[in-house]
């Protein structure tokens, strides 16, 4: 597994801050934010024009380009990520399901836009990965199921949050080994409580809430998961450079120690 982070953390600084400071945490790669109204990261309106630069940050720092966020399931603000990962070389691009909990309709609507997107990214040589998120269509493990047999495009694959599953009132430990066969990609965050958000960036960080991190992580390595595990902490923009680097070491150093522990580092 390559441990990442996305730069949505550092999302009220330019992206070089994020490339110094996950580096110097020890992280292998960076996960690109192209998040509306949380980072002024990967612009995707301008990204042929930021795209040299990305990619000239991302060798001076030796951190790999792992993946992309970008949270909308708009077509052409898609077709624009795609377009930036295969320049970029990127190889995935997560976003989140669309759609209303337990609405039928809401969800077959979800379901034929995400196989629209697949077969998008499988044109661009791109995978597209979408996580369960409270609140929409996909958000427990049956939605979750259900959604797998819906997609079967091979550049289609699930993004596994343990925040999520575990605001959905589920154990992640027990549901990341029911959708395993499909993870391509796993954010990965802590969380105290079962409330509608994830909480404070600093409750966010892993080992300070209430999921069994350590037994979620050791599942994708008994189960052969070799993907990225990108943190990602939202809510940070007007935290200070010392608050977000705080985060991303401790959550860095709890990563690898979880990885140690299960015998895959």
């Amino acid at each position: 597994m390559k441990l990442g982070a996305n730069s949505v953390l550092f999302g009220g600084y330019p992206l070089e801050t994020a490339f110094r400071y996950l580096a110097m945490a020890g992280y292998d790669g960076i996960e690109l934010s192209a998040i509306d109204g949380m980072s002024e990261h990967l612009v995707l309106e301008r990204w042929r024009e930021l795209a040299p630069d990305i990619k000239q940050l991302a060798k001076s720092y030796g951190l790999a380009l792992l993946a992309i966020e970008q949270p909308s399931r708009d077509a052409a603000k898609m077709e624009q990520a795609m377009q930036a990962a295969a320049e970029l070389g990127a190889p995935l691009i997560n976003c989140g399901p669309g759609g209303k909990s337990d609405d039928e309709a809401s969800f077959v609507q979800a379901m034929d836009e995400l196989g629209a997107l697949a077969d998008m990214a499988q044109r661009y040589g791109v995978t597209l990965c979408v996580k369960a998120h409270v609140g929409q269509a996909v958000y427990n493990t049956p939605t979750t199921l259900r959604m797998m047999e819906a997609i079967t495009s091979p550049a289609f694959g699930v993004d596994m949050d343990p925040s999520h599953i575990h605001r959905a009132n589920e154990n992640p430990v027990e549901a990341i080994a029911a959708v395993i066969s499909r993870v391509k990609h796993v954010h990965i965050r802590d969380c105290k409580g079962r409330q509608q958000g994830p909480g404070k960036p600093e409750d966010q960080a892993n080992g300070r809430g209430d999921i069994d991190l350590v037994g979620y992580i050791r599942v994708l390595h008994e189960r052969g998961y070799t993907g990225p595990l990108d943190l990602e902490i939202i809510g940070a923009k007007e935290y200070s450079v010392e608050q977000c680097c705080v985060i991303a070491a401790e959550s860095r150093g709890h990563m690898q120690a979880s990885l140690q522990a299960c015998g895959a580092r």
